[in-house]
């Protein structure tokens, strides 16, 4: 592939001629050309006019051959009769002929016919389908699944953002569901990799050369373990390509964003006196949240609010304003946004609701305008506003936050916002910001990350979005930051009925899932299943330290746990150490009674005193061919609940005094004083659950699929 160099003069002229003949689509001839120049395999081909053209050419190549009808004016060229297979000799070659030009004629009596197409029949191989879209929001995709009835029954398909590379290729080959069978099953050979990989990449790079491919298709392509070969191009056009979302450059937005949400000073634009107004709330929170920085509050009154002198407008204002919080009706907003941009304000923070959520699209519009031409940001409208805990800012109409911590979160969402920030108090966990995106007419979760990829405040970033407005600049921005840090996704809409409800909620419109499914994990982000999900990965991914390696160890007091935390490594693609280790599993078992079990799960049976978890676990964490530890504890008179709680943190704690640092989980099973003992556990480092065999496997899981994705696993 490194020596291939594509033919982009051949195939810019063969787009052109299509383009003046004011055609979409090109014919198979036409996309064999284009397949030729960019080195993806096509069978031997040539279009005849006759019937003993047809017997000539057929002879030439070899039989057997298949024969199609050639014309602009017909697609779908086997509904119109207009294809042949299997022909073995000359004679079947010139009656093919004639029937398909016949059946032609038939189907469509003004058909543009350019001839018949005469093309090699491929001897075998696996059927596989490779092809590449245009989406809205992630731009050029291209993908890859198994042929025939796999992919119509169970769309078995996979997805990457084109240009794909060839590691990109591989992991396509190996995320489809059927992806065993072309490793060979039931004595076949396994297909050629190498060559499946090259044309994943070919086609991908011919759709972003040319983004007036909206869609390709070759189907099928026969994989075998000599090579692969497309023995179908279907191609079509657009011509009318929509121009480039406005994206403003990197370090601008860095700059803008770290004057919004670190501002020295905040004004209140709506501002009021009055309980139970939004524009009273806003300055009730930043003043008792505890915000250092100068605080304006804007009315048309003037006067004073709050033992603050209130001004008419932010141009009354004598000094600089850095961000704007907007508590007043839809109508007004233009105008006071106008004035922000001549005040060169970074960032208005948009609570009214009532613009293209409504069906207000041109309001939204009008707001978008000033924004760019003032060069103010936008969050929202529709938002709850945000919190930023380092400086002590709570520029939003909810509740003051005050547990500071390092988990930044945004929701699209106000009541999953209120459900965030819930969440939050009630667990203790600490957060550096939360923030409302609301419509997202401006600033979307790309620029959230933009900002806190640079934010020493912030080591985890965890987002709830219904839609993506531009996903191709959020995957490319997440594939670099999350090899810094976690990202983690709640994408709403997975079901046909979640993305009906988002697309009337925000006026987004949730996208095909399976694509935002393969494109998150090629960026890797951490995708939530549900809302409690992505909490609970918030609160306890950033306090798990990352593994040195894939070997778990489950140790637990009962055997019924310890077979759920197995199916729940399973579940979340973690890799239990089996065998045990001879030697490590003699070692287990001098600490475990004769009915106890070693292997893994280690199963140290209920009646054991603490000693017997201590012993235990500090063998897992001094033996380095461990990796991770997921403790199962069972509820007993001998070892209650906080005597093990104490035990596993000073045993933890002595550990990592050694330097034997290790992520360690725990699922409690009991009654109800394992609460106690998982809050305590979890207050000094150590995740864990009561009730639950899955939430503490799920949130290890998370830490092991950043750490692969940021390779930092050997």
């Amino acid at each position: 592939m490194a020596n291939f160099q594509a033919d982009k003069q051949k195939v810019r002229a063969i787009l052109d001629a299509v383009k003046k003949d004011k055609r979409d689509s090109l014919t198979a001839p036409e996309g064999k050309q284009i397949c030729d120049a960019y080195g993806i395999n096509v069978p031997k081909e040539g279009v005849v006019g006759s019937s003993k053209e047809a017997m000539t050419l057929a002879s030439s190549m070899g039989f057997p051959v298949v024969m199609k009808i050639v014309s602009p004016d017909i697609l779908h060229k086997t509904e119109a009769g207009g294809v042949v297979v299997g022909v073995k000799n000359a004679d079947e070659a010139a009656t093919a002929y004639e029937q398909i030009i016949a059946n032609a004629r038939k189907y469509k009596a003004d058909a543009k016919i350019v001839g018949v197409q005469v093309q090699q029949m491929i001897k075998g191989g696996q059927e596989t389908i490779i092809g590449a879209m245009t989406d809205d929001s992630f731009g050029k995709l291209v993908a890859f699944g198994m042929g025939g009835v796999l992919v119509e029954v169970l769309k078995d398909v996979t997805f990457r953002l084109a240009p794909a590379t060839r590691e990109d290729a591989g992991s396509m080959l190996d995320g489809i569901q059927a992806a065993e069978i072309l490793k060979g099953v039931r004595g076949a050979k396994p297909v050629n990799r190498e060559a499946l990989q090259d044309t994943i990449v070919r086609v991908s790079q011919l759709v972003s050369d040319f983004p007036e491919i909206s869609e390709m298709d070759l189907n099928p392509v026969f994989a075998s373990d000599e090579g692969a070969i497309a023995a179908d191009v279907r191609i079509v056009l657009n011509f009318d390509q929509k121009p480039a979302r406005y994206r403003p450059a990197e370090k601008d937005v860095v700059t803008s964003m770290n004057r919004i949400m670190k501002p020295k000073a905040v004004a209140v634009i709506g501002a009021s006196d009055q309980a139970g107004k939004i524009g009273n709330s806003v300055m009730k929170n930043l003043i008792n949240g505890g915000y250092q920085g100068k605080i304006y509050p804007i009315t048309p009154k003037g006067g004073e609010i709050m033992g603050l002198q209130a001004y008419k407008s932010v141009k009354d204002v004598p000094g600089e304003i850095d961000t704007a919080v907007f508590a007043i009706p839809a109508a007004l907003v233009a105008g006071a946004l106008k004035e922000c941009g001549e005040k060169k304000i970074a960032g208005a923070i948009l609570i009214p609701s009532g613009f293209g959520e409504t069906g207000n699209v041109e309001g939204q519009e009008e707001l978008q305008k000033i924004g760019r031409e003032y060069n103010i940001r936008l969050m929202g409208p529709n938002i709850y506003g945000f919190y930023y805990t380092p400086s002590n800012l709570c520029a939003t109409f909810c509740t003051a936050y005050d547990v500071k911590g390092s988990t930044a979160l945004s929701s699209q969402s106000g009541g999953i916002g209120m459900a965030i920030i819930g969440f939050s108090r009630s667990a203790k966990m600490g957060v550096s910001a939360i923030v409302g995106l609301g419509n997202k007419s401006d600033i979307d979760e790309d620029d959230l990350l933009l900002f806190f990829e640079q934010d020493e405040n912030t080591k985890v970033i965890a987002q709830h979005a219904e839609d993506l407005k531009d996903g191709r600049a959020f995957a490319e921005v997440a594939k670099r930051v999350s090899k810094k840090k976690p990202v983690i996704m709640l994408k709403a809409g997975r079901t046909e009925m979640g993305a009906a409800a988002a697309a009337s909620h925000t006026g987004a419109v949730a996208g095909t899932d399976k694509i935002y499914e393969d494109v998150l994990k090629q960026s890797g982000v951490i995708r939530a299943r549900s809302l409690r999900q992505m909490l609970e990965l918030s609160r306890g991914v950033p306090i798990l330290p990352t593994p040195k390696g894939e070997n778990v160890v489950i140790i637990t007091g009962a055997g019924g746990s310890g077979v759920l935390l197995s199916d729940a490594c399973v579940d979340n693609g973690l890799k239990l150490l089996k065998p045990m280790p001879d030697d490590l599993d003699a070692a287990f078992r001098k600490f475990i009674p004769p009915f106890g079990a070693a292997g893994n799960p280690v199963d140290i049976t209920g009646g054991e005193p603490p000693i017997t978890y201590v012993n235990t676990v500090k063998l897992g964490l001094e033996d380095d061919r461990v990796h991770a530890l997921i403790l199962g504890y069972w509820h007993t008179i001998v070892t209650p609940p906080m005597v093990f709680a104490k035990n596993m943190v000073q045993v933890v704690n002595e550990m990592k005094e050694k330097g034997k640092v290790k992520p360690v989980v725990v699922s409690l099973a009991g009654d109800v004083e394992v609460e106690e003992a998982a809050q305590y556990l979890y207050e000094n480092g150590i995740p864990a659950y009561a009730y639950s065999t899955e939430l503490p496997v799920e949130v290890l899981g998370a830490k092991y699929q950043w750490a692969r994705a940021a390779g930092l696993l050997k």
